[in-house]
């Protein structure tokens, strides 16, 4: 058998999943196309997808004749139709693809997803035991760590949007380049201690019924707003992701900070109203919101 293993979306747990995929005796293939060769395959095909689906079906293309590919799940928000089934969204659009299976990319439900997609491709009970015994030190949780929140004579920043954007190295890449340059240090959402993100997400208004995305975005937000190295608030959205934009949009009113919300597009280096937030960030200028409704 051989099964495909994507990276994108931000995936945490590829050791993981290719080390328990190699005990089961299963070959495993993994992209190795460069990032914008992948992204022209996608788009191709969806051309007006977020971006980070456009890559996602970039990397399954090219993957070419295997028996499955499993994809890292991503926490959806409100009218997130990607995010809540893009594994069974992507063979509905494009016919001819390979089974998608989404998989956890930690938590609790990380060995139980593995024990029955085990059982699912040999069969065999006795073998998956004892691959999950081999790759339980992969299951564990590292420690979690607040990054630094402030850098040399630069202005620290907050940034804010989805793990599959911003963890993504050849998706936000350009982004963290850009602030670089104007003189800013981002702290990124993508780099904060999980569980502290996922503790201040709860105190998100109706938390209970909220969408797991729109709780992780609002907790990085909380964690970060009330720390006073940060100086401003840029939320980063897909390029192409309606769903994404409009729950930033929404959250760049919860701040009294100076606020930006920006789209993200693959191979993006530049953002004219980066020079603008900036000056505010360094300058104290009053602080508002700015999305597309600020402007009108």
């Amino acid at each position: 058998m051989k099964v495909g293993l994507l990276d994108s979306l931000g995936a945490r747990r590829g050791r993981y999943w290719a080390a328990f995929l190699k005990e089961l005796g299963v070959e495993v293939v993994q992209p190795a196309l460069p990032a914008a060769e992948a992204l022209a395959l996608g788009q191709a095909s969806l051309p007006n997808e977020p971006v980070q689906v456009q890559l996602v079906l970039g990397r399954v293309l090219e993957l070419g004749r295997v028996d499955a590919v499993l994809v890292p799940q991503t926490p959806a928000v409100a009218s997130d139709a990607w995010g809540e089934a893009l594994t069974d969204l992507l063979p509905r659009r494009l016919s001819g693809l390979p089974p998608l299976i989404a998989i956890p990319d930690g938590g609790e439900a990380l060995v139980t997803a593995a024990a029955e997609l085990g059982q699912r491709f040999t069969g065999n009970p006795g073998r998956v035991r004892l691959a999950l015994e081999r790759v339980k030190p992969l299951a564990a949780e590292k420690r979690e760590e607040m990054p630094p929140l402030s850098r040399g004579s630069r202005v620290t920043v907050a940034v804010i949007g989805p793990r599959a954007l911003l963890a993504d190295p050849d998706l936000s890449g350009g982004l963290r380049m850009a602030l670089d340059a104007l003189g800013l240090y981002g702290v990124f959402s993508s780099d904060l201690p999980a569980s502290q993100v996922a503790a201040r997400g709860e105190r998100l208004e109706n938390a209970a019924r909220a969408p797991a995305g729109e709780k992780e975005l609002f907790g990085a937000l909380k964690l970060l707003d009330g720390k006073s190295a940060v100086r401003g608030v840029l939320l980063a959205s897909p390029a192409r992701d309606a769903a994404h934009r409009s729950t930033l949009n929404r959250l760049a009113s919860m701040t009294h900070k100076p606020a930006l919300v920006i789209d993200v597009d693959a191979g993006q280096t530049g953002w004219p109203e980066l020079e603008a937030f900036r000056d505010r960030v360094t300058l104290g200028a009053p602080a508002r919101p700015a999305g597309p409704e600020a402007g009108a």
